[in-house]
This record gives structure tokens, sequence and C-alpha cells, in this order.
């Protein structure tokens, strides 16, 4: 095993620390703050094992992300979702999304409020690390 496979199977992502994060950011644009959600929690790891298994960065592997919070009860939330992969840390993922107008747009998306975000270990590929961040309103 590598020394950059070690670093990657051991990449893990703390929902607070995330939040934190993330809040700081939208309160230097004037935007309220997110905190962890369990059910979000649970949607952002299963899609990060999801592109993890399948060697895929996509946001509709197990569906649209409009049909998997509908599958968990949260119909009709207003829903953002960032995918990566690459990265080894919190702030090297956070700061490939704020320099990404698109994952950047939601990472300030007015209405959000909570979020869950998780990481995936992928021996073998490319990337070796899945990131998925799910937030709603």
């Amino acid at each position: 095993m590598t020394d950059r496979e070690r670093a990657a199977r051991d990449v893990r992502v703390d929902p607070a620390q995330a939040a934190s994060l993330i809040s700081q950011y939208r309160d230097t644009h004037g935007l309220g703050a997110v905190t962890p959600d369990p059910i979000l929690q649970g949607l952002a790891q299963a899609q990060a094992d999801s592109m993890a298994a399948h060697n895929v960065l996509s946001h509709t592997i197990d569906g649209t992300l409009s049909a998997r919070f509908d599958a968990v009860g949260l119909a009709q939330t207003t829903a953002v979702e960032n995918v990566s992969a690459g990265y080894f840390s919190l702030p090297a993922a956070l700061a490939g999304w704020r320099n990404s107008p698109e994952h950047n747009a939601n990472l300030l998306a007015t209405k959000m409020r909570h979020l869950g975000i998780a990481t995936a270990y992928a021996p073998g590929t490319r990337y070796l690390v899945f990131w998925a961040l799910d937030m709603s309103n």
C-alpha cells in the first residue's frame, strides 16, 4: 500500500466541524448557519459509498437528489448536493467547492439550514476518496 493510499484510507469528516466551517463561510456572505442532521448524514454517506463502490463521480448514481430525499420522508424539501473526489481533507474539499461556481452557489444557497457530509474510501481507484455534501432547508 502506498503512502497516498494509507492517507486516503484514514480520511474522515466530522459533520460538526464541517457545519462550523461552512457556517463561517456563509456568515461572511450574510447567510445563516447550517447544523448537522442525522437524516442528511445518512443520505450523504449513502451517496459517497455508492460513488466509491462504482468508482464514479455522480449526483444520480442511486437516483436523483429529489428521489433520494423523498425516499426518507423529506419530500418538498429544498435541497442541494455537492460531490467531489480526490480530496484528503475537509479544508481541501471545501476549497474545491468554493472555487467551482456551481458548488459555491450550493454552499451559499440562502434557504439551507441543515447538512450531512461524508467520505468513502475507494481502494484501487484514481481518486481514492469520494465526498458528498447534502444540505436542506
